[in-house]
């Protein structure tokens, strides 16, 4: 049970750096992790690789918490 709860919490810290990165790029045209990691470099993929992973971790999470 503590497992999860330590998934969740890095789920949603890697989600919330997703959203705002997205949020700079809608308001600004600044991507943040292209920025700083490089645009098309394998490690910025990983990053954006690991931010949908946490995504659709979540959403199974709020699945299954409605049933």
């Amino acid at each position: 049970m503590k497992n999860n709860r330590v998934l969740d919490l890095i789920a949603v810290i890697i989600l919330i750096i997703g959203g705002l990165n997205w949020g700079l790029i809608g308001l600004f045209e600044w991507n943040f992790i292209g920025s700083v990691f490089g645009y098309v470099t394998t490690f910025s993929r990983t990053l954006y690789t690991i931010i949908g992973i946490a995504a659709i971790y979540k959403i199974i999470n709020f699945a299954k918490k409605g049933k």
